[in-house]
């Protein structure tokens, strides 16, 4: 069989050399270095491929983390162990099969299959995830895609490259360039610009609320969706976002999945351990609003509502809740959480986030332990540092906070909470150690981040 296009996804694909019996050895041997785990994309309308136990590199491929479509649809993933002779299709059907059960088997049984094939999927009819993303395209609204970026002219570029490849009729990407120290970022807007409609700002204050601020003030009346510049968008994202949007017209908030772009690293993997950016929400669409809270409080985030990273507000809600807290974010004292003191203002304040997570984005985690270190840091400081905004601007919710205090502390330390259940005995434990310190110190940042804010004005 040759490559082709599917017809039902419209996606590229290659077939895989496949045995029942072997998978044929690389050409290579092993340097004798490992690879953590390889990261596959696959859509199970295509023929599943083999997986094999050297990577090209030369390392041996310990694992395979894998998000598992049908027809563009993301199911959900599958983290396999791959043996040093690789995984045959057969094999990772059987992996896809016993972790994601329960999704396949509805989606298998309206195609009258019982199993899931491994030479792929063509259905009879379109669809009906595919007809109503069509049907939703057809009356798309006007997006303004948002990337804040400051000196990473290469990881902007791949991601600018992402965007402008959307599959989406009407929408515009905004660059805004914070504190730039030199042109190369305006180099590479003014190279996207000839490609498609980017538009380039400058953000001369330092931090990411004041650009992100800037951003909302240039785009009066505009809905925008917000990605970050170490990331890269699904074909889809933008289609994603207007079906969540048409399907919740009390939506005042969309927030998306993101997955890992590689895990080349023992930090990145440990980074996704921890929960990485999707913090145990999985594949499963849900609705967080006042009629929810009883369910949810938008005063705990786990499992948070959304990211900052992925993230789609309507126009004006984020004018509603006073903009982006300049003492928050990244380049201030607090490090982080300007996304999760936007969403719990929006909740507390009676709105709706919805989240999508077919909406995907795919996010290179940081790749040495000393970057994860400080991010660890950065999440712990940044989460009391929003609480303590919280506070200050609405001294009323202290009585609330204190009340989800004892169910916080657990999380903290019990062995089954959502985020300690997840590491394994590898995962180094300085950084649980580091994000703890960095909860202690978030106050007095926020603070600091707030005189230093209010100097910048």
């Amino acid at each position: 069989m040759t490559p082709g296009v599917n017809g039902v996804n419209g996606q590229v694909w290659i077939p895989a050399q496949r045995t029942d019996e072997m998978i044929t050895a690389p050409a290579f041997e092993p340097s004798g270095e490992v690879l953590p785990a390889t990261v596959l994309d696959l859509d199970l309308a295509d023929p599943l491929p083999a997986v094999a136990g050297v990577g090209p590199d030369g390392r041996r491929v310990l694992q395979a983390w894998v998000l598992v479509r049908l027809f563009t649809e993301p199911l959900g993933t599958v983290l396999a162990d791959v043996p040093a002779h690789g995984l045959r299709p057969a094999d990772l059907a059987a992996a896809i099969d016993a972790e994601l059960g329960p999704v396949l088997a509805p989606r298998l049984a309206d195609l009258a299959l019982t199993t899931l094939p491994i030479d792929g999927i063509t259905p009879v009819v379109e669809p009906a995830f595919l007809a109503r993303r069509r049907a939703v395209l057809a009356t798309a609204p006007p997006i303004t895609v948002v990337i804040c970026t400051r000196e990473r002219p290469g990881a902007l570029a791949r991601c600018l490259d992402s965007l402008l490849a959307q599959a989406y009729p009407d929408f515009r990407i905004l660059v805004v360039d914070n504190a730039p120290v030199t042109d190369a970022t305006a180099e590479v807007v003014r190279s996207a610009a000839r490609r498609g409609n980017v538009d380039y700002l400058v953000e001369p204050r330092g931090g990411l609320s004041f650009a992100r601020n800037a951003a909302v003030a240039a785009a009066p009346g505009e809905i925008l969706a917000w990605i970050d510049d170490d990331e890269y968008a699904d074909v889809n994202w933008l289609a994603e976002v207007a079906r969540a949007l048409a399907d919740h017209p009390e939506a005042d908030v969309v927030s998306g999945v993101i997955v890992p772009a590689e895990l080349e690293t023992k930090a990145q993997l440990w980074f996704e351990q921890f929960g990485g950016h999707s913090k145990g929400r999985g594949f499963r669409p849900d609705v967080f609003s006042p009629a929810t809270a009883h369910l949810q409080s938008p005063l705990y985030p786990l499992p948070p509502f959304g990211t900052g990273a992925n993230m789609t507000f309507r126009a004006g809600v984020i004018e509603r809740i006073g903009g982006w807290d300049t003492a928050l974010g990244a380049g201030t004292p607090a490090m982080g959480s300007e996304d999760t003191l936007a969403f719990t203002q929006v909740l507390v304040g009676g709105g709706t986030i919805v989240y999508q997570p077919t909406a995907v984005t795919h996010h290179y985690h940081r790749r040495d332990l000393e970057g994860l270190h400080k991010q660890m840091v950065g999440y712990g400081a940044g989460l009391t540092a929003a609480y303590t905004s919280l506070l200050l601007k609405r001294p009323g919710l202290l009585w609330p906070l204190l009340k989800l205090a004892p169910g916080a502390l657990r999380d903290l330390t019990s062995k089954d909470s959502l985020r300690v259940s997840t590491l394994r005995e590898d995962f180094p434990r300085e950084l649980l150690t580091a994000n703890r310190r960095g909860m202690l110190a978030g106050p007095r940042a926020y603070l600091q981040g707030r005189r230093a804010a209010r100097r910048g004005h």
